[in-house]
C-alpha cells in the first residue's frame, strides 16, 4: 500500500510566555533593510487587541513605516471558538487576504458565508462588507493581511474568491528538478490584482542561487522547515512561525535545511507603476 502523503503544517505564533528560565538573546532584528521577528516573540506580552473583534488576539507582525516597507500591514490572528467579527476593519479602502492555519471559521463576504479550514486563502475586495466567526472547538489561527487596493486606468477591483492550496498544483521554477516551487493563490495574470499572496516551498537543499534585489516589498511568514536566508548583507537562520519583514530592494536569497520541506506565505505589491513625487 502507498503512504498518503504528510498533511501540510501551517506554524503561526500562539501566545504564551517562555520560562524565567529561559536564555533572553534569540534571533530577533529591525535594520534599515529587513527585520526578523522571531516565533518566540509572538508571546502574550505582544499581542494586540482590535477594535469591533471578540475573543481575538493579534500579533502584529508588520504595518506602513515611512521609509521602509510602506504597502501593507499583517497580523497573525488568534480568534477562540465563537469570537470574531461584524465589522472587522474600518478602512473601507483596504483589501484583505486571509490564510488560515489552525482551526475552522465562517467567512461571510457581502452575506455569502464560506467555511474556512486549515490551508484555506480568502481574499476579500475594497468596499465589502464580511464577518469572521471562529467555529469549532480549538482556536482558529491565521495570517491576514491588509493592504489599500491602488485603482489603475481600466481597471476595477477583483471579486470576492476563495480557496485551498491543496487544490492548486505548485508551479516549480525552471530546471529546478521540483526543490523550488510556487503556489501562487492569486492569478499572476491578473492585472486587478495589485498584491500576490503565494506559498513558496523549497525541498531540502533547495535555494534561491542569486540575491534577489527587486522594487517589491515582502512579508514572509515560515509555514514550515527551516532555512539559511541571505537578508541584505546577513545570512539570518529562521524556522517555523518566524516572520521576516523586508523593504524594497533589499537583496535575499535562502536555502532550505533541514530534512522537511521550508515553506512560507508570502506576500508582494505588484502591478503598479511606482509613485512618483509631485514635481514643483
Amino acid at each position: 500500500m502507498t503512504a498518503d502523503p504528510p498533511l501540510p503544517c501551517y506554524a503561526i505564533p500562539s501566545g504564551g510566555l517562555p520560562p524565567q528560565s529561559a536564555l533572553m538573546t534569540q534571533r530577533a532584528v529591525f535594520t534599515p533593510a529587513y527585520a526578523v521577528i522571531p516565533r518566540a516573540c509572538g508571546s502574550d506580552i505582544t499581542a494586540s487587541l482590535m477594535p469591533g473583534w471578540t475573543q481575538t488576539r493579534a500579533w502584529v507582525l508588520a504595518r506602513p513605516l515611512t521609509g521602509f516597507a510602506e504597502t501593507f500591514s499583517q497580523y497573525a490572528m488568534e480568534v477562540l471558538p465563537g469570537g470574531g467579527s461584524d465589522t472587522p476593519d474600518d478602512d473601507s479602502r483596504a483589501q484583505h487576504a486571509l490564510f488560515v492555519c489552525a482551526g475552522k471559521a465562517t467567512l461571510t463576504i457581502a452575506g455569502q458565508p464560506r467555511h474556512l479550514t486549515p490551508g484555506t486563502f480568502a481574499y476579500i475586495p475594497p468596499g465589502t462588507a464580511w464577518q469572521f466567526t471562529a467555529t469549532g472547538t480549538e482556536p482558529t489561527r491565521l495570517y491576514w493581511i491588509r493592504k489599500r487596493w491602488r485603482a489603475a486606468p481600466g481597471l476595477t477591483p477583483p471579486p470576492a474568491f476563495s480557496l485551498n492550496e491543496a487544490d492548486i498544483a505548485p508551479s516549480a521554477m525552471p530546471d529546478t528538478q521540483g526543490k523550488w516551487a510556487t503556489t501562487r493563490l492569486i492569478d499572476p495574470e491578473d492585472l486587478r490584482h495589485d498584491m500576490h499572496v503565494n506559498i513558496v516551498t523549497f525541498q531540502p537543499g533547495g535555494t534561491i542561487p542569486f540575491e534577489e534585489t527587486h522594487v517589491m516589498e515582502h512579508g514572509l511568514a515560515i509555514l514550515q522547515g527551516k532555512g539559511a536566508y541571505r537578508l541584505n548583507r546577513d545570512w539570518v537562520e529562521v524556522e517555523a512561525g518566524d516572520f521576516i519583514w523586508l523593504r524594497a530592494f533589499c537583496p535575499q536569497a535562502c536555502y532550505a535545511g533541514g530534512n522537511e520541506p521550508f515553506r512560507y506565505l508570502l506576500y508582494k505589491d505588484v502591478n503598479r507603476h511606482a509613485p512618483l513625487a509631485l514635481m514643483r
